[in-house]
Parts: C-alpha cells; structure tokens; sequence
C-alpha cells in the first residue's frame, strides 16, 4: 500500500522536473562584437544572463586572451576577490578594472584606461544554478584597440566683424583610418560660463542644430561648407551682437557596433577664437545736402521752383543693411522709400505742405537719395532734415527673401534750410495779324507773342484772354465789347457767351501754339466778326495748396479787322436731257450751279415737284453736301430704285427717273444749298442757297391693242376621243412685258347652229386658277395654257352631247407704264367654231351581230351532237331483239 502511495508521488514529480529541465536552457550574452576602443579610452563590456533556474542574483567571472584559441586569463569575478591573474591583480585592485553590478542578471566589466594590450578576446561566464545543465554559461566578444589618432586643428575668424556681415569658422578634423570608424564635427559658442551648440555634422552625414540656431538653420542663416582633407566650414551670415562670443570646434571619432548603436569612442574640442561684432550705429553716418554744385546746407528759392535735396548714407556693412528712407520737414515725414523700394507719401491734401504726389523720392545711386519737391510755395520754407534706419535680415541669402528682418540702428541727418520768396513776373505783348480776310467766309488768324519775359516763377504758366470790340453799327450796341474766351493757368479754355456755339463746333479756336505765343483763328469769318481785338496775358503760379493763381495781367493795344462786305450769290439752271414723250420711258434732267463771292464749297441738292404751278411741292430725292442720297417722304418705296440723283460734275448735278407714269407727270427743278468748311472734318456751314428753272413732264397714254382668234386641227371626231380648240390671242401698238400681261379666258357653248343661248363650259383667270362648270355629259373639259398668248380648251371621251358651237371670251389685263398698276382691257369675243360627234353604224352593230352568230353556230353543234348520240342508243336496241318476219308480216296483214 505504501509503496503504491510513493509511486504515486515520485511519478508527477519526475515528470515535473523532466518537463522544466526541458523548456529552460540559460542563455549567456555580451555586447554584439567586435569592440573597437581607442587608447587611454574608458572600455565598458556588458554581459547579461537569462532563462536560468536557482537565485535570481547570478555571479559573473572575466576572463581574457590576446588570441581567440589562446590561454585564458582570469580578470575579475564577482563573488571571488582572488580570482584576478597576478598580471592584473594591481589594476584590478586600484580600479583601472572593475566589475559593476547592472541588474540581478546584467553586470558590465569597465576598463578606465585602455592599453594596448588589452586587446584580445573576452569572456563572460556563469557559475551554473541551474538543476539540469541546459544552455551555454559563458559568451565571448572581441576587443580592438586602436591609438589615439583624432586631430582637431581650428582656423581662428576675425576677431572683429561689422554687423550684418558673414563669418566663416573653418575645422580641420582627421584620424589615421585603421578600423571602420566615423568621425563628426560641432560647433558651440561660449559665453560666460556656459557653452551652446550651434550644430553638429556626422557621423552618419546628418545635421543637428541647436535650440537656438535651428530656425535660422532653415532660413538659410547658417550653412554648412564641407571641404577636402577633413575641411569643415560653417558659415553664419547676418551676424548681429547676440552673436558675439569664444567659438569653439569638437571632433569625435565613432564606431557602429553590430547592434546597430553608435559609440562615441573618442572626442577632442578646442577654442577657434573670440568674435566681436562691431554695431550697425557706431559706424553709420546720415548727411544731407542740396543736389547743385558745390553742396549746400542753406537755399534760396522762389515760389514755382522745384527743390532738389541729396541724402548721403555711409556704413561699414552697407552692403549687408536694407535702408527706409524718409525725408523730413520741419520735423514732419514728407515721403519715405521702404525697404521694398514702395514709395510711401504722409503729406495729407489739406496740409500745409506739398501735396500727395508733389513731393516724390529715388534712389540715385547705392547710397545717394534723392528728394524733389515740384512747384514750391511760400509755406514750403523751412527745415529739410533725411532720417535712415538700417534693417538686417535674420534669415540667410538663400532663404529667398523669407527671412525676418530686425533694426539695427537710426539716424537722421544734419538740416538743410530752405528758404522761399515771392517775385512778381513782368513782360510785354504784340498782337499782329496773320491771315487777312478779304471777304466774307474767308479764314482769319491772329497772334498774340508774350516777349521781355522776367521774374516768372519755375513752374509758372500764362494764361490769355481774347476780346472783340464791335465797330459802331455792325453790333446792337454801339462799341460793344465781348469776351471771345479765356484759358487759365491750366490750359483750360472758357468760351465767351457769344462765341461758345462757334468754339465748341471748332469753326473758331483759341490755341497755345508757343509758351509765349497764342493765336485765335476763324474758319469762316462773318461780317459781324469786323471790329478790333484785344488779348489779355497773365500770369499763374503755384499757390501753398498746388493750385495755379494769377499773379499778373497785361493788356496789348486794339487790332482792327474789317473788310469790304460782299454777300456770296448762287444761281442754278435745270436742262432737260432725256424727254419722256410715252409712258415707261425715262426722264433725265441736269441741273448747273454758277456761284459769286464763294469760295470752294460743297452743295446740297432737293429734287423738287408739283402737279401743277399752284399744288403742293413735293420732295422727291435730296444729296448732302458729303454725297448721301435720301428718298424724300413723296417717294413710293417700290419705286426707288428707279430714281437716280448723282454729281456728275464739280458744279453739276444729273435727276433721272425711269418708267415715267402717268402720276409723274408735272413739274421738276432743283433746289441747291452752297456749304462751306476751312478743314476737312469740321461741321457744314450754310453759305446761301437758289432755286433752278422748273423742267415739265407731259404725255399722252396710249395702251396696247388686242386681237382674238379661235381653231382647231379637226372640227369632228367620233365618241371617246378627245376634241381641242385653241385660243390665240394678239398685242399691238406699245407691247408690255411677258411678265407685264395676264388674261382672263372663258369658252362658251351652243348646242345648235347660230343658237342664241349659251353655256359656259369653263374659265381660267389672270391668276392662273381654272373652274369647270356643271354639265350633264359624261365626257370631260380642261384648259391648257400653251404661252402668254395661247389657251386650249380639251374635251375628253367626246360623246354626242358635246356636238355643237364652242367660242371663247377674253377679257386681257396688262401693267399700265403710265399708272404703274394693273389695267383691264375691253373684253374681245372669238368666232364660233363648231364640233361634230359622229355616229359610228358598223362600230353599233358589230358586237351584237357577232355575238348572235357565235350562239347559232353553238346551237346548231349542240343540236347535231344530241342526234348523233339518240342515233346511237336506238339502233343497238333493235339488233338485240330482232323481229320474225312472220310477225311483221302479220302486223302488215294486220
């Protein structure tokens, strides 16, 4: 019993224990090899162990060979202080070797100061804990140690550099290549006690900044410059005042372990040098001065005249600053360049200064602007003074613009005094006359020449005023004087009351040809243009607000014009060219213009009618001076393209109407208008105008005359065919077009010989429309037009009903020449022509004589069959019974 309850225990138990001695094998690891270390460099080793049974605290032992199959040599253990070889017992013992406990399971052997010959192979082993020997208990890495090659040789900058400007800070960073190791070079700035980095290259190619640096990093402010021959450069441009300080240059050799980790295995930083930067204020300097030769701080000017000042910059860093510059006035901003080049104006309309748009700014030069103040007044005077500030842009050359910009300093210059005063303008005037009327219509010129001109402010302008002094009794009042008009300071002009309509349609002008010079034309000169004329000069300048006033004003003595008065005359005669002696013939008159006291003209002509010397005028056709021809309200719209007005000649002009009719009859003539302009492209101005002699249309109608006629090929025909008789008609005397003719046909029908009483068979309009009237008969009638002149009249399928007299009716329309409408001649009657249907005798009786033949002969055939065969059926009887002729004989007796 008890031996059974044992197996019952043992049994799980071993099982058990083969289980977990199966899953658990103890893993021993170090860090991934080989280990590449530099001289005289700390060496860390680590070692961890897992999956292991017994105490979570495990013991670690070291050991070492300088070949991989060599002897090993015991370096330290963590539970036996006597472990160490006697060659290492000392550096153990003063802690150039050491053992630290990492973890239960993770220790790390550390070397302070790596030898030479501390390179070789290193193990790692742990004392087993475990109940079932499962795993590996030891691991083993390679240790390389490489001399202390790495060299950091520094370019010191400038000490001191202008603000704005770039400085360069060149590393030199080498090592003797032994084994895959990397290198990496930084940069950092020391100020006080504290060190920065700005940035950091390597080694894997990458660049880190630091906090401060990094956006000017991406604005392109610092750049790096790598070079040959381990050369590394850093460029920071725009450098301000926070940038001051001891720059320094750190290089680091690196090597990449198998792990993928990077282990910084030797570093070496040195100091490149201080750096100053000397402020933007300290050497910017601000001067202005006038822009003659030689400069001058102090002005004297006149109102009008344009003010010219220079603003001079001057800096260390120039090249590197972006200058705002504004003038100044009396302390207060004028305009001012921006950064940009945008020019910015702060005078207001109402000050009391130069308006927005007088005073105007530009860069003449790298470092000259220039300030020009157009038409100064007496308020203009004062203190002119130039403030510069100087921006430097925080982002780099290559960041596009995009950089942000601080300002570095500002400064305004010494004033320039400026003095302004008022000197009246003085001159004299001659009026003379250049073109000369010597009649009515005539052009004339005069000219009004400004000379001895003193004192007239820069900017300054004349202005003159034309007058007109009427003679005595060639005005309403006596002596009169008139404004013709004015133009001012500005050029504008202002007609006179009286002369407006003339200047604004350009028959008179009123022009500056000359600064000094102004003259007053007329295109055509009237009699009540006679008289004397005066003109009025001033002078204008410009005023404190930039308006132009008047500041003098002289008067030339009095020209006369005048000139022998003829009035121009016209006189006009029509002709008859073409007479139109019928109607529909075309009439032609030309009517001739001989002019007086007229120069080149243009003409306009009306063609003018009436029925008779007292009725109505009427206007049928008129052609403006500029040749438009227009059909007067008299005209018929279908008619116009009959009537013809033209200028055939220079003073000759040709009516021509064709299709005369019988409304047109009456009397013709031309009414003319002489018009006269100076230049081409000015209005018409009425001269005067005539009447011509009246030419008279007259003529008789006389239509055309018309005949009648009636036959036909056959005059009888049997039944069933069809019967034709034609219509011809006939035109005499004036014959109209085809299309100018139309009738109207009837045919009419009599059943006897000379029989009174007629019916009508059918009719066709001038319209071409055809009507049949009702008949009895089964045969059929239509009308053929042949040509204008010719109509057929056909009856179908003839039957004997349709014997008889036939005539036709017809009633001609034609289209009057005269009238010009539709006319209906008289009516005109044919002859009689007469139709016979036959009776045809044979053609009656040949159906039905035929038909009574065919029956007799079938009649007959029958009959004669019919006795064949009864023939047939007796005589096959009597064979078959035959008679004695004792019977017969007894029927004989009988």
């Amino acid at each position: 019993m008890e031996r059974e309850m044992m197996d019952n225990y043992v049994l799980p138990l071993l099982w058990t224990t083969l289980m977990f001695g199966g899953c658990l094998a103890r893993v021993v690891t170090v860090s991934p090899g080989p280990l590449i270390r530099v001289e005289s460099q700390p060496v860390s080793i680590r070692c961890d162990v897992n999956d292991y049974m017994g105490p979570r605290e495990q013991d670690f032992e070291w050991m070492m060979s300088r070949e991989a199959n060599g002897a090993r040599m015991k370096i330290i253990s963590t539970f036996d202080a006597s472990y160490s070889h006697a060659s290492l017992s000392k550096r153990v013992a003063s802690g150039d070797i050491s053992v630290m406990r990492l973890q239960d399971n993770a220790v790390e052997l550390k070397i302070a100061e790596a030898k030479s010959q501390d390179a070789g192979f290193y193990w790692c082993q742990t004392p087993s804990t475990d109940s079932v020997i499962s795993g590996n208990y030891e691991a083993q890495v390679q240790l390389i140690v490489i001399p202390n090659t790495l060299k950091v040789t520094p370019q010191t900058p400038r000490s001191v550099i202008p603000e704005g400007s770039d400085v360069t800070l060149s590393c030199n960073v080498t090592r003797e290549l032994t084994q895959p190791t990397y290198l990496s070079v930084t940069w950092s700035l020391k100020k006080g006690g504290t060190s920065e980095e700005i940035l950091t290259f390597g080694p894997q190619g990458d660049v880190v900044t630091g906090a401060k640096y990094t956006r000017r990093y991406a604005d392109g402010a610092i750049r790096l410059v790598p070079g040959r021959n381990g050369l590394f450069e850093l460029v920071i441009s725009r450098v301000t005042t926070s940038d001051e300080g001891i720059y320094e240059c750190n290089g680091t050799e690196w090597t990449h372990e198998n792990g993928g980790k990077w282990i910084q295995i030797v570093g070496s930083t040195k100091e490149m040098g201080t750096v100053a930067v000397t402020p933007t204020g300290q050497s910017l300097s601000v001067k202005a001065s006038s822009s003659s030769s030689p400069p001058s701080t102090s002005l004297h000017l006149t109102p009008g005249d344009k003010l010219m000042l220079l603003c001079s910059v001057t800096a260390d860093n120039l090249p590197s600053l972006s200058l705002e510059v504004s003038w100044l006035a009396n302390g207060r901003d004028m305009v001012t360049m921006e950064r940009s080049g945008v020019v910015i104006s702060n005078m207001s309309a109402g000050s009391a200064q130069t308006n927005h748009g007088e005073a105007s700014i530009e860069r003449i030069g790298a470092n000259e602007y220039k300030l020009a103040v157009r038409r100064l007044s007496t308020e203009d005077a004062g203190a002119y003074a130039c403030r510069v500030r100087a921006f430097i842009e925080k982002g780099g050359k290559s960041s596009g613009g995009g950089g942000r910009w601080h300002m570095a300093a500002e400064k305004t210059s010494g004033p320039v005094m400026v003095k302004v005063s008022q000197i009246e303008a003085n001159f004299t005037l001659d009026i003379e006359t250049i073109v000369h009327p010597q009649m009515t219509s005539e052009p004339t010129e005069l000219a009004c020449h400004v000379t001895n001109i003193t004192h007239l402010p820069l900017g300054g302008r004349l202005g003159v005023t034309w007058e007109h002094i009427a003679l005595p009794g060639a005005a309403s009042e006596p002596q009169a004087t008139h404004s013709i008009g004015s133009m001012d300071g500005y050029g504008n002009l202002v007609p006179g009351a009286m002369y407006s309509d003339r200047l604004e349609s350009g028959m008179m002008s009123l022009t500056k040809v000359q600064p000094d010079t102004f003259k007053l034309r007329f295109l055509h000169t009237q009699e009540i243009d006679m008289g004397q004329y005066v003109c009025a000069v001033s002078a204008w300048s410009v005023s404190s607000q930039g308006d132009m006033v008047k500041t003098a004003e002289q008067q030339s003595l009095p020209l006369t014009v005048r000139w022998d008065a003829k009035r121009p005359s016209l006189n006009v005669a029509a002709k008859r060219v073409r007479e139109a002696s019928v109607g529909g013939a075309t009439f032609e008159m030309s009517c001739t213009v001989a002019t007086q006291n007229l120069g080149e003209a243009g003409y306009s002509v009306l063609i003018q009618s009436q029925d008779s010397l007292e009725s109505n005028v009427r206007t049928i056709m008129t052609l403006s001076p500029d040749s438009v021809v227009q059909h007067g309200g008299a005209t018929d719209p279908n008619r116009r393209d009959s009537l013809v007005l033209t200028k055939s000649g220079p003073a000759e002009f040709r009516f021509r109407l064709g299709g005369v009719q019988l409304s047109d009859r009456g009397f013709y003539w031309c009414d003319i208008t002489a018009w006269t302009k100076q230049q081409p492209g000015q209005t018409w101005t009425r001269a005067t105008s005539a009447e011509s002699n009246k030419v008279k249309i007259d003529f008789q109608e006389n239509g055309p005359a018309f005949s009648i006629a009636i036959h036909s090929d056959t005059t009888t025909v049997y039944p069933w065919q069809t019967a034709k008789m034609k219509c011809s008609l006939r035109v005499s005397g004036s014959s109209p077009k085809t299309d100018h003719l139309a009738y109207e046909v009837r045919w009419f029908f009599t059943r006897l010989r000379g029989g009174q009483t007629t019916t009508q068979v059918a009719s066709v309009d001038r319209f071409g429309v055809v009507r049949k009237e009702f008949r009895n008969s089964s045969s059929d009638v239509s009308i053929e037009r042949e040509d204008t002149h010719s109509y057929t009249l056909n009856v179908h399928s003839a039957h004997d009903s349709d014997s008889g007299e036939y005539h036709c009716v017809a009633t001609p329309w034609y289209l009057s020449a005269s009238t010009g409408a539709w006319t209906q001649a008289e009516e005109l009657t044919s002859s009689r022509i007469f139709l016979t249907v036959r009776f045809a005798v044979w053609e009656s009786l040949k159906l039905p004589l035929l038909y009574g033949v065919s029956a007799s002969i079938g009649v007959g055939l029958f009959s004669l069959v019919l006795g064949l065969v009864c023939a047939q059926c007796c005589c096959r009887n009597a064979a078959h019974t035959p008679r004695s002729r004792n019977k017969l004989m007894d029927l004989e007796m009988d």
